[in-house]
């Protein structure tokens, strides 16, 4: 009885796994696929000992090929990660995810895809200016027993701060996370600079961006009331049921500008 107990237990951590991760490592595995099959790029296993600074010492190609994979974590052995064939002529720009342009509007713009792990930064003439790497909500988080998706829809960054910002609930119960020029969307749901993009979604629902990212939206792009979009899973099944949770437990959400954009719609010319 007790070695069926065992073996019931270790074929269910696969499906736990699954259930608690699948969302975020599929679109690891689906963003993976698509940069091994960009003709521009091949993609190769990283070996026991190796690091970007061993593989890449030059700063600044480091810093693209950490780009265009989405992460500035550690690697370890057995990560497959794409590098361009042309590292010595690399434009980062040339790699964004995001349509060049999207249509005069008079506005600036961000809009972050949970799916892509990028966001991108549009101008008022409709031009793309930046975009970047970043983190979002993970399908489960096992310290708040819930899901903690980013919420989809269409925002307006309400609150700034500078490099000292914090998290005043995480990690619990006492807060004090490092959330450096942490820009307001949505209650307490804030894009920050950290050292945990990982190339995929592993945040309690705030949107971790590269810190020099964070700075030069934070300082350079963003002001108050400049529009976000925040464009849905690619595998949705919890967003209902995270937006309720979310609405319940933010003392500070407003709900009245929630409005759900499908990536379809959004006028990019």
């Amino acid at each position: 009885m007790r070695m069926l107990i065992r073996i019931i237990a270790i074929l269910a951590l696969p499906a736990i796994f699954l259930v608690t991760h699948g969302d975020s490592f599929a679109a690891r595995g689906w963003l993976l696929y698509t940069l091994c099959e960009d003709p521009r790029l091949y993609c190769i296993t990283v070996r026991r000992g190796e690091t970007w600074q061993s593989l890449f010492p030059d700063p600044e190609k480091r810093d693209a090929v950490m780009r265009i994979n989405r992460m500035n974590t550690q690697l370890w052995s057995g990560i497959r990660i794409a590098v361009p064939r042309d590292l010595y002529n690399i434009n980062v720009m040339d790699y964004t995810p995001f349509p060049p342009y999207r249509g005069f509007s008079g506005t600036k713009m961000i809009v972050y895809s949970p799916a892509l792990n990028a966001w991108a930064a549009y101008g008022p003439t409709g031009n793309i200016i930046r975009w970047g790497p970043a983190s979002s909500g993970q399908n489960w988080c096992p310290d708040l027993g819930r899901p903690c998706h980013t919420p989809s829809g269409n925002f307006r960054i309400y609150e700034k701060r500078g490099p000292g910002c914090a998290s005043t609930k995480f990690p619990k119960p006492y807060g004090g996370a490092p959330m450096p020029y942490c820009m307001f969307f949505k209650g307490g749901f804030a894009m920050h600079g950290s050292n945990g993009v990982p190339g995929y979604n592993a945040s309690h629902g705030c949107i971790r961006l590269f810190l020099e990212d964070a700075e030069w939206l934070n300082r350079e792009f963003i002001e108050i009331g400049t529009q976000v979009i925040i464009l849905p899973y690619p595998l949705n099944r919890y967003a209902q049921l995270n937006d309720a949770n979310n609405s319940d437990n933010d003392d500070n959400d407003d709900d009245s500008d929630d409005v759900i954009v499908d990536i379809n719609q959004l006028d990019f010319g």
